[in-house]
């Protein structure tokens, strides 16, 4: 849902962004086809590290993939390039590359810069790996502390894998980040991926599955804590109409990629 008056910072109150606008047309029912919401992820170091800004082109590619990568600032331009476009809502960037594009006036007035708040292991992508065929498990490397003096939007990512105990341990992590957000005035919308390994569940049962648990997870979370938007996997139609009709103050996004649909954000 929307964040209560008492969530908005003074920065927020005193520019209301392209993001809050859309926001706000979607939550009361009067949105048009220019309030779609376009997202862009260039959060990728977070999960790839070395691999995220993407191989340089025309690079030897041997057994082991590309033998050279673009540079952290290479991958910054990029950003910045994007930025100047002036069609993204909300730039999402690891800690380090936000507050970079932050400090040295990257950003301009319209867009939301959001940082992803968690990188829980199944998104642990590095070569070699295997770290992403077993369960998801919770994990933080951001301090909401230090984001706070830049950014005041955040992703929260969760797993739900049919496992008692992983999803346990990933639903604690969850009370204990929306705590921490709270105490320093930072809002954030809701990343719900699907199982990351086999959990027995497959077709209409996977979508009904993650319905149930984003449903579940979130009715015992006040409207001070609750996300801005929800961001999940495409898991069909019927899927995604049951959990938009079911309680429309939650605004539903559709993950991009080869895991979303063509319409790659919302």
């Amino acid at each position: 849902g929307a964040p209560t008056g008492e969530r908005k910072t003074d920065t927020m109150a005193a520019t209301i962004k392209r993001l809050d606008r859309k926001l706000d047309a979607i939550l009361a029912g009067r949105y048009t086809p220019d309030d779609f919401i376009i997202a862009d992820a260039k959060d990728a170091d977070m999960a790839f590290g070395v691999m995220a800004p993407g191989p340089v082109t025309g690079a030897p590619v041997g057994a082991s993939g590309p033998g050279r990568y673009r540079t952290r600032p290479e991958y910054l331009d990029h950003m910045r390039a994007l930025v100047a476009q002036g069609e993204l809502d909300i730039l999402l960037t690891s800690a380090s590359n936000g507050e970079r594009l932050a400090l040295d006036g990257s950003l301009d007035d319209e867009i939301t810069l959001a940082v992803r708040g968690n990188d829980t292991t199944d998104i642990w992508n590095s070569r070699g790996s295997s770290y992403p065929s077993s369960a998801s498990r919770p994990f933080r490397t951001a301090d909401l502390a230090s984001v706070r003096g830049f950014c005041d939007l955040v992703l929260y990512s969760i797993t739900f894998n049919n496992d008692l105990d992983h999803d346990l341990a990933s639903l604690e992590a969850f009370t204990q980040f929306r705590r921490d957000a709270g105490e320093h005035g930072i809002r954030y919308f809701l990343e719900v991926f699907n199982p990351n390994v086999d959990c027995g569940l497959a077709g209409s049962d996977l979508g009904s599955f993650v319905n149930d648990s984003i449903i579940r997870s979130l009715a015992g979370v006040t409207q001070a804590e609750r996300p801005l938007f929800l961001k999940m996997a495409y898991n069909g139609a019927d899927s995604v109409a049951e959990l938009a009709e079911h309680d429309p103050s939650v605004v539903v996004g559709i993950l991009g990629g080869s895991a979303g649909t063509t319409r790659d954000t919302f």
